[in-house]
Order: structure tokens, then C-alpha cells, then sequence
């Protein structure tokens, strides 16, 4: 994971840089489905954080549904993004609510922009 990188001198948390860049990954493709993590030692090791600084990031990606541990075996990229359920499902509601009032696809999207700024 050459692309991983973190800024000891930013305000923002090092496990929270760590985490946030391995969800980019896999929310651009970047790690599939099935793909396995770095052990937390060996990526501590490479980015020169604390270990625990590491195993709270795979913790928390797999409390938000993104990683899998499998034990001994370790840590994988989850087979599905639980994002992928929830926006699909909310996508789903958006264009049937739009419809039934009446609007197509350039209006509802109007919504959306507007609910995005």
C-alpha cells in the first residue's frame, strides 16, 4: 500500500488519516472485494505509526462493515460496502418518492444539488 501515507504534523488524527485514505481505496476500487490488509505490525512498521495506532483503524473498518478479520488468515477487504446497500436503497426510495409527484430525472436531481450544498 505504497499510496498510504500520513502527515505527523496535521491536525487530523493519525489513525483517523489512515483510515480514511483505506476507505477512499476501496470506495475507488482500489482495493476489491477479497483484497487482504497489511498485518497491523507490518503496517504500522511501513508508516512508522504505533501498532495500536493501526489496530484501531482496522477496528473501526470493520465496525463500519468494510473489513473483515478472519482470524489467523487476518484482515480483508469486505465482500460488500455496506454503502453500496444503504445508497442503493436510498436511491431506490428518492426516485420512487420523485415519481410519484410527478418529476423527472434532470428536476429530482435539482434536489439533490441542493441537498449537497
Amino acid at each position: 500500500m505504497e499510496w498510504l501515507r500520513v502527515d505527523s504534523t496535521g491536525t487530523t488524527p493519525l489513525f483517523e488519516q489512515v483510515r480514511a485514505q483505506i476507505v477512499t481505496a476501496i470506495r475507488d476500487g482500489r482495493l476489491t472485494p477479497g483484497t487482504r490488509l497489511p498485518t497491523v505490525r507490518d503496517l504500522a512498521s511501513s508508516l512508522g505509526l504505533a501498532v495500536n495506532t493501526v489496530a484501531r483503524t482496522y477496528r473501526e473498518l470493520e465496525s463500519a462493515g468494510l473489513v473483515e478479520t478472519r482470524g489467523r488468515k487476518g484482515s480483508f477487504v469486505a465482500r460488500m460496502d455496506p454503502a453500496d446497500a444503504a445508497m442503493s436503497e436510498a436511491a431506490q426510495e428518492f426516485a420512487d418518492v420523485a415519481r410519484s409527484v410527478g418529476l423527472g430525472r434532470e428536476a429530482a436531481h435539482r434536489y439533490l444539488d441542493a441537498a449537497f450544498r
